[in-house]
């Protein structure tokens, strides 16, 4: 159809280019929209399982991209480490210096003040276990003779593993935008940390660690509760998410697993734990099983799994009504159930509230609770781990501490569990409140 403008020629020559152009906006409009929704979502979560011994990768999933490792740098800082310790330069029980940089790192650490020294096997033990910054840094120093020497070296062995996306800055995984890796680069050092330094890898195993009356407990909770799940390393930081290097021996087979961006610790945990179920499937059973095909992980969905079964529809009385008594029966009900929903929403509230991760490298842990104070030792440190059987994962990664000082009374000997965030010390005490237990919210200063 010949759209015709007699008046004014000049606008009617506007208005005919205008008409002839209006299909191809209307086009690019059309695409435009078609392509919003796939623009719109970018998946965090970046993923790699592989066969520990061959390499045969079992999982990948965004394994090239770059991403802040976090605390994972610290696999690489004690590569180095032990291959100080095989060449002889370095032995288990010299001991490392604390200088003024390396005290002054942000938590989580160990609280040594400068001048202060400890041995290298403790070094490693406060590394695998508390994921301690500021040791991590006096290791970079020790070996370095500084942390930005120590980084070079760093960066300059991942590539001589063939870690191609890798760039450290640091020794401690602390943030910094020219510091990444990723899931593939991670898988490779974890791969080189086992064929080259067999004989230390249990150090990665260590369930707790007791440092100066302190209690530490690995930040990998997975080996409680994975089976064959031996090591490695758990990391965090805001810009990453919650990282895990994990390796796992089952039946002789060996998985290597790692997650980055997880958005909390117990749901990168649960990804995790699906990953390598599904990958020892294909591995020993090579049934080529798709990732999205699994059957979920039980209890992935804490939420879902603690719902009741769906009650059947209740049948219709002769009159089609029910009587008062199944009325009143079926209204307790629904209320035991709601009251239930509510008790376990709170908790769960307060656990997402508290939890600044495993080894949360930028959150501040220098609070605590304390559950009593007693004349005796033994009483105090009873009561110190009734607390944390209590609080459970609340408090996953505290650490029990005694505290001991003198009155004109004699001893005292006060039960704390340390090393938490301000707001998992406060959630811990409400919690304790609610069965009758004594607590409060103590301010842990650095030693």
């Amino acid at each position: 159809m010949t759209v015709r403008f007699p008046l004014f020629p000049q606008i009617g020559a506007l208005l005919r280019r205008l008409s002839s152009a209006l299909p191809l906006l209307g086009g690019l409009l059309a695409l435009g929209l078609a392509a919003a929704p796939a623009q719109a979502f970018t998946p965090r979560h970046a993923s790699m399982v592989v066969d520990a011994d061959t390499g045969r990768v079992l999982q990948a999933s965004n394994a090239d991209q770059r991403d802040h490792p976090a605390s994972l740098t610290k696999i690489m800082t004690l590569y180095l480490l032990f291959d100080a310790l095989e060449s002889g330069k370095v032995h288990l029980y010299d001991r490392i210096p604390i200088s003024r940089h390396a005290a002054a790192q942000a938590p989580s650490h160990l609280g040594l003040p400068p001048g202060d020294s400890l041995p290298v096997q403790d070094a490693i033990l406060a590394i695998c276990t508390k994921s301690a910054n500021d040791i991590a840094v006096a290791v970079a120093e020790y070996l370095g003779g500084s942390e930005p020497a120590f980084s070079a070296m760093m960066t300059r062995k991942a590539r001589e593993l063939g870690m191609r996306q890798s760039n450290f800055v640091n020794a401690s995984g602390l943030p910094n935008r020219n510091q990444w890796s990723s899931a593939h680069d991670m898988v490779i050092l974890a791969r080189a940390m086992l064929r080259d330094h067999a004989r230390y890898y249990h150090y990665f195993s260590t369930r707790e660690f007791t440092y100066n009356g302190q209690t530490m407990r690995n930040h990998n909770h997975l080996m409680d509760h994975y089976e064959g799940m031996d090591g490695m390393k758990t990391g965090y930081i805001a810009t990453s998410g919650f990282n895990l290097v994990a390796s796992v021996r089952r039946n002789g087979h060996r998985l290597i697993g790692v997650v980055f961006g997880g958005s909390t610790a117990r749901e990168r945990d649960h990804h995790m734990a699906q990953l390598l179920d599904a990958a020892f499937v294909r591995d020993t059973g090579n049934t080529g099983v798709a990732m999205d095909a699994m059957p979920a992980q039980p209890g992935a969905n804490d939420e879902a799994a603690a719902e009741p079964p769906a009650a059947p529809a209740p049948q219709l009385a002769r009159h089609h009504r029910h009587t008062r008594a199944e009325a009143r029966a079926e209204a307790r009900a629904r209320h035991l159930r709601e009251a239930r929903a509510r008790a376990k929403a709170r908790r769960e509230r307060e656990e997402q509230q508290a939890q600044a991760e495993d080894d949360s490298s930028d959150t501040e842990d220098g609070w605590g609770i304390q559950v009593g104070a007693f004349s005796q030792h033994v009483r105090a440190q009873k009561a110190a781990r009734q607390a944390v059987h209590q609080l459970g994962h609340l408090v996953a990664d505290g650490d029990i501490s005694i505290a001991h000082s003198r009155s004109r009374h004699g001893s005292i000997y006060r039960a704390r569990v340390i090393s938490l965030p301000k707001a998992t010390a406060r959630a811990a005490c409400r919690r304790l409140a609610h069965k009758h237990m004594s607590c409060s919210v103590i301010e842990v200063a650095s030693r």
